[in-house]
């Protein structure tokens, strides 16, 4: 509830921009759902500019039309993606998982063939 108060609370005044720091990181996920939801119809109706940090690859593509990916250490934009998926976007469609794939190889999270982390 906390979350949703913070963020209604930014909201307030109809800012021209909003910095969104991990705003849904401490959320269970039916109600990160439902926050994503209605941050979206907040952009649609009030056409605010949004910029979201978040570590979950589905949310950014859920809700960005740019996503920057940054390099760790130090933190830089490595390169930036437009997402062109038609909204209302669907988190389990074709073209979703294949931009989360994508997304997941350029953060190096996935790969093809996986190293070990140890050898017995």
């Amino acid at each position: 509830m906390a979350q949703r108060v913070a963020i209604a609370r930014a909201l307030i005044n109809r800012p021209a921009a909003l910095l969104l720091d991990e705003p849904m990181g401490a959320l269970d996920s039916f109600t990160r759902a439902d926050v994503q939801d209605k941050l979206l119809e907040l952009w649609q109706r009030n056409s605010a500019t949004m910029i979201l940090v978040t570590h979950d690859v589905d949310e950014s593509i859920y809700l960005s039309d740019r996503i920057a990916i940054m390099t760790p250490r130090p933190g830089r934009i490595s390169e930036l993606l437009e997402i062109h998926l038609p909204r209302p976007r669907h988190r389990g469609g074709t073209e979703f998982m294949a931009l989360r794939g994508s997304i997941l190889e350029k953060l190096h999270l996935a790969s093809a063939n996986p190293q070990p982390e140890y050898m017995i």
